[in-house]
């Protein structure tokens, strides 16, 4: 699988002296993309190895990871089982609606029912009423999700630092295991609180090279406004490189307002983790009226 690299050209760059590029892990699948491919990867190679034939997991209407396993399930012979927190519309959104194409069977139970989906009596009850399954946990998150994006960065990404949006923490640490003591690590949260997310970065991590900056979450998961979406569009316009509205889009904004305030020295390089979730666009466009890529 080759990953494309791009360089980023903006005037702000030439006159701080600092390069950036953009890695398209995106591109690795029309649908299972970004950092969505790695973790899901060896959940897979696991569920074969054990003789499953279901894939069950958990995720909000709109959920790049929800979707990513529908089609992979489909993909390698497997059933897949969604839980999805929430009502069930009359109307799909565009996401859940390729999950069902992709032959998805979607489950939907009550915000509070969700919040109870690790613990052991919850598990019972899919079980009783959908057979065995293979689980994977919300967003993938787990310890073969970890040994997955741990490959995203390689050898040749010898960039000053890396730079990444984060959801669960697990493709920051992944990245943080496979990066160089020299390298810097900075993760820009999609969440407004942080504290809980900086323990479980801590605890499935290796070194201590990163950070999280959280002054660029637009007021918390999956909220917006219209310099966002304004600097998505014009970034996509000027790049050719499309972001989406609650991951790569506030990263890239972050990035570039701490180069424009010399927050990295003269002569430094970044490396940005392009980690897809380009099909939540379509539906922040039907939700809000957006005209993102």
């Amino acid at each position: 699988m080759k990953i494309q690299t791009q360089e980023i050209s903006t005037r702000i760059l030439d006159e701080k002296d600092v390069q950036l590029f953009v890695k398209r892990i995106d591109l690795t699948h029309e649908f299972i993309s970004g950092n969505k491919w790695y973790k899901l990867k060896y959940n897979l190679l696991e569920a074969k190895r054990n003789s499953y034939n279901t894939l069950l997991t958990f995720g909000g209407a709109y959920s790049n990871h929800i979707l990513a396993t529908s089609v992979l399930a489909n993909e390698n012979g497997f059933k897949s089982i969604g839980i999805i927190r929430g009502e069930r519309c009359a109307v799909l959104n565009p996401t859940l609606k390729l999950a069902e194409e992709h032959g998805m069977q979607l489950h939907y139970v009550n915000r509070k029912e969700y919040q109870s989906k690790q613990t052991s009596k919850f598990l019972s009850v899919l079980k009783n009423k959908f057979g065995d399954f293979y689980l994977i946990p919300e967003g993938g998150s787990n310890k073969f999700a970890l040994k997955g994006t741990a490959e995203i960065i390689t050898k040749n990404d010898s960039q000053d630092y890396i730079c990444c949006s984060v959801g669960t923490g697990t493709t920051l640490a992944g990245i943080i295991n496979s990066s160089s003591f020299k390298q810097n690590i900075i993760g820009f949260p999609a969440i407004k609180g942080v504290t809980e997310l900086e323990k479980e970065i801590k605890s499935i991590t290796t070194k201590s090279n990163w950070q999280l900056n959280n002054n660029f979450c637009f007021g918390g998961y999956a909220k917006t406004n219209s310099l966002l979406i304004n600097f998505i569009n014009t970034f996509n316009k000027n790049q050719l490189i499309p972001l989406d509205a609650i991951y790569t889009g506030k990263m890239m904004f972050g990035i570039l307002e701490l180069i424009a305030k010399d927050y990295f020295p003269k002569g430094s390089s970044i490396l940005a983790i392009h980690t897809g979730g380009l099909q939540g666009n379509k539906g922040m466009n039907q939700r809000f009226g957006f005209n993102l890529p």
